[in-house]
């Protein structure tokens, strides 16, 4: 069972998300259950790979949410499309305020999980947030780390200032015009893909393998200046306590951001857990690898909440 809920985000914005709320089998009212925040990739929606968790989850026991990002999907705000890594972090924690309100939910019991760069922002709220009892992620991606040190980790901090000039450029055309300055967060072509793992991006966003309407695939350039400089992981040195879950495809170029936070994390609890023959997109919908991505997620949140 599920519906489609609105929640008031309280950060500052003004901002409304878009979410739907999932219910386990036999849900009872006057019950408390634990819950867990669904967050989706960057540029992706509810409805995507975020949603397909989230229902697997309450089928385990969990109340579980997945939303829309602040001023993404069906969310408000202007101007669309805006990938501000901060406000992301902040709409985890907007959620977790909604789940406290509701008499079913033990507040005390609550985890958090992200996909790609919804892994990064959830690991990020974790640090922030320690409502947050205990943190899955699923090919993780610290959106700071992707774009300035690439898909791969083989660019320096430094040779990504032409990116920050980028997004300040872009600041100052939006200012003067009421086109928005754009840039992909996926390949938005086939031909446009560097490497085979990259075009299942652009597979998985702009074909009928999971394309959706709200998810365009592209954020807008002036994030960029949030986003060079951000670092989900900031501070877990000392913060990031709670048992942690990061699950990876052996075959994901993204694997070391999963692997960076295994390394940084202060928790003593920490995991990582590496899917045979999956790469980042294959988590994200390839049925046998999602569901043993759930293998292990379901009972770790089991277990910890």
């Amino acid at each position: 069972m599920s519906k489609e809920i609105s929640i008031q985000n309280h950060n500052g914005q003004g901002i409304t998300l878009a979410a739907v709320i999932n219910f386990p089998e036999g849900f009872d009212e006057s019950k408390t259950y634990p819950a867990i925040v669904v967050s989706h990739p960057g540029g992706g929606v509810k409805e995507q790979a975020a949603g397909l968790y989230a229902r697997k989850l309450a089928a385990h026991g969990f109340v579980t949410i997945a939303y829309d990002a602040s001023y993404q999907g069906a969310s408000t705000g202007l101007p669309r499309q805006l990938e501000n890594p901060y406000i992301r972090t902040e709409d985890v924690s907007a959620v977790i305020d909604y789940l406290t309100t509701l008499p079913y939910v033990d507040s005390s019991r609550i985890g958090a999980m992200g996909i790609c760069a919804g892994a990064g922002y959830t690991a990020n709220a974790a640090i922030n947030d320690h409502r947050i009892k205990a943190v899955g992620m699923v090919s993780a991606v610290n959106i700071g780390s992707m774009f300035r040190n690439g898909w791969e980790n083989n660019v320096k901090d430094a040779d990504a200032i032409p990116y920050i000039q980028a997004g300040s450029d872009a600041r100052t055309a939006d200012a003067k015009s009421a086109d928005i300055a754009i840039i992909p967060l996926a390949p938005l072509k086939e031909e446009d893909a560097p490497n085979e793992e990259l075009r299942e991006a652009w597979e998985y966003y702009h074909t009928p393998r999971c394309e959706h309407p709200n998810a365009p695939g592209f954020a807008t350039a002036r994030s960029l200046t949030q986003i060079i400089t951000y670092d989900a992981y900031n501070k877990a040195e000392a913060f990031f306590t709670q048992p942690l879950l990061a699950v990876v495809g052996s075959a994901a170029g993204s694997k070391w951001m999963s692997e960076d936070l295994m390394q940084r994390a202060a928790s003593a609890d920490k995991q990582l857990y590496t899917v045979d023959g999956a790469n980042h997109m294959s988590l994200y919908d390839r049925l046998s690898f999602v569901d043993e991505a759930l293998g292990q997620l379901a009972p770790f949140f089991t277990e910890k909440l």
